[in-house]
């Protein structure tokens, strides 16, 4: 049964147990629906994991279990919504079929993520050797002798998959956060530490080739200095010789004459 009773004699709601189990029978049921004598469908709804200003894609397949060539044709309540590649086709004998149904990008969620659409695909058996040129519209009308199985897919709204959480480099099962903190904090210590001190001893070592380069200067000013002195000076040792001479010679001269 679908309750149980209580000791006080009122009706309970199903258990979680029995209200899976009664799921687990509609979902079967909508799988054998949805699974004609022509044509199995897989998936039996169309999942796709929505997502905002974005188009997705959802991939069904069609199996021809017969030894016959069968027609096929998928409609949706939504057609502007929906892309369906191809919405017609032949699936030869004991063979599959390929179709992609895609939704476009769209600008807003719907109430609860909740989708109303649905789509139905028509299967008929074609003479053999038919291709999708020979389909028509007749074909999947029923009546006049034609087998049509049609079977309906809803549309379900999934979340996307999550990516991963991004792991640290060199974390360890079983680590505390509070001591890898404690961890990085001593690292970054040690670390401003060293900046420091390699911070003071290039100022250090600027400030001596400063002072060394002041120094220099000066003594190459000094050099300077002393230099133009010693050439002045022998300048007028040079110039008192040669008035010197010139004074003998003009003197030996003036005796002569």
């Amino acid at each position: 049964m679908c309750f149980m009773i209580r000791a006080s004699g009122m009706v309970a709601p199903v258990d979680r147990a029995l209200w899976l189990c009664t799921a687990h029978k509609e979902r079967k049921r909508r799988i054998n629906m949805s699974t004609g004598e022509l044509l199995g469908i897989e998936p039996h709804e169309l999942e796709f994991p929505f997502e905002l200003k974005k188009q997705i894609s959802c991939p069904l397949q069609l199996s021809n279990k017969t030894d016959n060539y069968v027609a096929f044709k998928v409609k949706t309540t939504n057609p502007k919504k929906y892309s369906v590649r191809p919405n017609t086709g032949m699936v030869l004998p004991r063979s599959t079929c390929d179709i992609i149904v895609t939704m476009q990008a769209q600008k807003e969620a719907p109430p609860d993520m909740q989708c109303k659409d649905k789509f139905l695909l028509q299967s008929a058996r074609a003479k053999d050797g038919a291709t999708t040129k020979d389909i028509t519209p007749e074909m999947f009308t029923k009546g006049a002798g034609h087998t049509v199985e049609e079977c309906k897919l809803r549309v379900i709204y999934v979340s996307p998959p999550q990516p991963p959480s991004p792991v640290p480099e060199g974390s360890e099962e079983g680590s505390s956060p509070r001591g890898s903190v404690s961890e990085n904090g001593n690292a970054n210590d040690s670390e401003f530490t060293n900046a420091r001190a390699s911070i003071s001893k290039l100022t250090e070592e600027k400030n001596n080739a400063i002072k060394q380069n002041n120094e220099l200067r000066q003594e190459l000013e000094l050099l300077r200095r002393e230099g133009y002195k010693n050439r002045a000076t022998g300048v007028s040792f040079l110039f008192v010789i040669f008035i010197g001479l010139l004074g003998i010679i003009l003197g030996y001269l003036m005796k002569k004459t």
